[in-house]
């Protein structure tokens, strides 16, 4: 969830809209589930009690013992990995823990990057006075690297594949938003012509390979985002 209305006493609660589409899943065995989540629907149940619909409580009435090993923002659409027992989701914890599990975003940024591909390394923390918002801290963040590529320049952004090595909260958006590219639509850390370019956070988790928790096989998932398919910006002419 993006917004601090729900940990701010000051403010009212933030209720989250209740995302009508579907959840798409992609695979199914005894042991896990791979879905496509919808831009805003929680992973897990928010602390309010009217923000309790999620991922999980829906996937729950269909596959009783599910439980998150990952999660996504709420504004963010794309894959999941989703254990369907607790040997399951003990092995997933630990390929994540490792970082064995490969994650690939798209994501459309403001304006024209100008290196073609990169790496931005920068160490985030938690900024306590602007909850839920993480900060980069050089001296006691945690290290943070993502990996870019320009996929495509448009008229007014780019298109770019993002390969978060670690999975720090907020940690693309952040990353983007300190090499001067915010993501559209990012309601926290865009500045307002970036947050206004979009009707939503253009952000979408479209790859992820994993070992399967019980036969160690190699599983990947695909899944497009719908922003380069209905082609939210225009190319750039020529």
């Amino acid at each position: 969830m993006t917004s601090s209305h729900d940990i701010n006493p000051d403010l009212p609660p933030y209720l989250v809209p209740h995302s009508q589409e579907n959840i798409r899943i992609l695979y199914a065995d005894d042991s896990l589930l791979i879905i496509d989540k919808p831009h805003l629907l929680l992973s897990v149940p928010g602390r309010h009690p009217l923000n309790r619909d999620c991922l999980i409580s829906r996937l729950e009435r269909r596959y009783p013992g599910v439980a998150a090993a990952h999660r996504l923002d709420l504004d963010t659409s794309g894959i999941l990995v989703v254990p369907r027992n607790k040997t399951a989701l003990i092995a997933l914890n630990k390929q994540f823990q490792d970082r064995a599990v490969l994650k690939t975003y798209r994501a459309l940024v403001y304006g024209s990057v100008k290196d073609d591909a990169g790496q931005i390394d920068l160490p985030l923390i938690r900024d306590w006075h602007n909850r839920p918002k993480q900060k980069i801290c050089n001296d006691t963040g945690k290290p943070s690297l993502t990996h870019y590529r320009v996929l495509d320049r448009r008229s007014n952004g780019s298109l770019l594949e993002l390969k978060p090595i670690t999975g720090r909260s907020h940690q693309l958006r952040i990353h983007l938003m300190a090499l001067g590219h915010p993501i559209m639509g990012c309601d926290l850390y865009a500045h307002q012509e970036a947050l206004l370019a979009a009707p939503r956070l253009l952000l979408h988790a479209c790859h992820l390979t994993f070992r399967h928790p019980i036969t160690h096989g190699l599983l990947s998932a695909y899944s497009p985002a719908p922003f380069d398919v209905n082609g939210l910006l225009p190319l750039r002419p020529g």
